[in-house]
């Protein structure tokens, strides 16, 4: 009884038709530049759950005797109503982008994780590449076909909290958004990549096309 729970829910929102704290979660959290964000929200994050939990976290944000009762918010509140108004139809895109991507890749034979027609829990799709070459290739089409930065070359780099090099790919109009088109992916066996966001799953599909005819040339 004196064991409180936490969920990180972050990708987790709006995918399900309930949330952990339906289910006896005590607070959740997550990240505004992710589903809760609709693709618009510049930054920010969320806790939600029981009133006890949530005001000792925004006291723990702030300062005890403050807690929810003040806090900048630096004008953002439209764009908070907004995105949070926008999240289930932009999480409903990244859903279908993920599907079409697990059974394009799936069909050429790598290793899918969800496999289509599996219960998604969130809105991330990994794709087991087998080689760092194919890794930096499927980032850089993705990069290419973003429509932020489509003139950039991703490379490897080190990054906080992994212990090998990472590979990115977010052209993305909200900076580290990665409700939009992005994927990233240690460089380490077996070289999987973990692909997420969309603003429209057509923007996967039209990445796809660009990207298959060069996966193996």
């Amino acid at each position: 009884p004196d064991v409180v729970c936490l969920v990180d829910n972050c990708y987790g929102e709006f995918v399900a038709t309930s949330e952990p704290t339906a289910v006896g979660a005590d607070l959740i959290a997550g990240s505004l530049i992710k589903n809760p964000g609709g693709t618009i929200v510049p930054c920010g994050g969320y806790v939600a759950g029981r009133p006890e939990w949530v005001e000792a976290a925004a006291c723990r944000l702030t300062a005890p005797g403050i807690g929810s009762h003040g806090g900048a918010t630096l004008e953002h509140n439209r764009l908070l109503y907004q995105g949070l108004f926008l999240a289930p139809q932009m999480v409903g895109e990244a859903l279908k982008g993920g599907l079409l991507v697990a059974e394009v890749f799936s069909r050429l034979g790598y290793a899918v994780n969800p496999m289509p027609g599996w219960p998604r829990h969130d809105v991330i799709q990994a794709i087991q590449l087998g080689s760092p070459a194919r890794l930096i290739q499927v980032c850089r089409v993705l990069q290419q076909h973003s429509p932020v930065g489509s003139y950039l070359d991703p490379v490897p780099g080190e990054q906080p909290g992994y212990d090998s090099e990472l590979m990115m790919a977010g052209g993305t109009f909200i900076d580290g958004s990665t409700s939009e088109l992005s994927a990233d992916g240690p460089l380490r066996p077996p070289y999987t990549l973990f692909c997420q966001g969309g603003t429209h799953w057509t923007h996967w599909a039209i990445a796809l096309e660009a990207l298959l005819p060069t996966l193996h040339a």
